[in-house]
């Protein structure tokens, strides 16, 4: 490890050479006998100095007049000043012109200096540490803003260049769909209906997903209040009615804070990813109710406990649960969508394992 070098200035040349003499074993010592001297060593080496040393009475420039010429040329050097006298306006003047670390006085005691000038060096260290970690935060920074910008980018192309020829693929079809077909051809219209419409459900998710990511979703808070959340989509009546799963509604009318379309997709959602996981034949209770001057939302259903483990895979995005080979359904983007929308409502999801099986709720500001 390379030395760090230190400057001693002092117009007396018995000073300057014992200051070299107490420092030269650690640290690169440069020397001067007057300011202008001093800088001009100091433009000789341009290079990162670790501290400055130097004497306030010497003709023609102060000690405190020298430190001040040097913020500009080395800001991050540390700086220390020597004087034979304790007067407070010099000490004043050489705090806020020279941006001094100590002021010690002569004659000095040799190993208060050398600790002085260790932690001096310390301090200069840490400095250049830091500005090192500031410089890749920053990297950092623009990175991430890059990436936010890809993002808004990815957003567009996704709802230009997907959306449209998608709506041109469901309004074709559903024009054939009403035209005199045969049997077949229903058949093969229909199959193009249902995968358009699959991947049409996938191009607004991850689009809702991106936008929350990128801060431009926008929500509607109102004072709204819930009765029911009988409103669900085909598949999820679908996989009820498959599994013989009923949903009972325990709802308090109570008015809450929010965007009533993006609770209810939530709402829906958690219904859906109760009913994948819940046993054949059980309830899923859907609860609204007030919990410590807030709305808690939850679902649970009986089923198989979650461990954190699994917790974390599946509030990933694009979790999905079943054998991809074998067909599976899904995006696996639900519950990191939920996530998305109460981030929004400066709210989260949270899990805990019941008796029975697994409760999922989220709470919201009474209105």
């Amino acid at each position: 490890m390379s030395k760090h070098t230190i400057l001693c200035v002092d117009d007396e040349i018995d000073n300057v050479e014992a200051l070299e003499r107490l420092f030269r074993k650690k640290y690169t010592v440069l020397k001067a006998t007057s300011g202008k001297q001093a800088l001009e060593v100091l433009d000789e080496h341009p290079g990162q100095l670790a501290l400055i040393i130097t004497d306030q009475r010497m003709p023609e420039m102060t000690g405190v007049e020298f430190l001040e010429k040097t913020l500009e040329s080395h800001p991050e050097t540390v700086r220390i000043l020597l004087t034979g006298y304790t007067d407070l306006e010099s000490v004043i003047s050489a705090v806020n012109k020279g941006q001094i670390f100590r002021y010690i006085t002569k004659p000095w005691d040799p190993v208060d200096l050398s600790n002085t000038v260790d932690h001096a060096v310390e301090r200069f260290t840490i400095g250049q540490e830091l500005k090192v970690k500031n410089d890749e935060l920053a990297k950092a920074l623009e990175e991430l803003k890059s990436l936010d910008v890809a993002k808004s980018n990815f957003m567009i192309l996704i709802n230009h260049e997907l959306k449209t020829p998608l709506t041109s693929i469901l309004s074709f079809s559903a024009l054939l769909s009403e035209s005199s077909l045969a049997d077949e051809d229903k058949l093969m219209v229909n199959r193009i209906s249902r995968s358009a419409e699959r991947l049409k459900s996938l191009v607004d998710d991850v689009l809702l997903v991106v936008r929350a990511e990128t801060n431009q979703l926008k929500i509607d808070v109102q004072n709204v209040s819930f009765s029911e959340f009988d409103e669900l989509p085909k598949e999820v009546s679908h996989l009820l009615n498959q599994k013989h799963l009923t949903v009972n509604n325990s709802i308090n009318p109570a008015g809450v804070k929010a965007d009533v379309r993006l609770v209810k997709q939530i709402m829906q959602r958690l219904i859906h990813n109760a009913a994948k996981f819940g046993q054949d034949g059980s309830q899923i209770e859907v609860h609204v109710q007030p919990e410590g001057g807030l709305m808690r939302f939850s679902v649970s259903n009986r089923g198989p406990h979650l461990s954190p483990r699994v917790v974390d895979k599946i509030m990933k995005p694009f979790y999905i649960d079943e054998d991809v080979m074998h067909h599976s359904t899904g995006t696996g983007l639900g519950l990191t969508i939920c996530q998305a929308i109460l981030k929004a409502h400066q709210s989260q999801l949270q899990f805990k394992n019941t008796d029975q099986g697994v409760l999922v709720f989220f709470e919201l500001p009474l209105a």
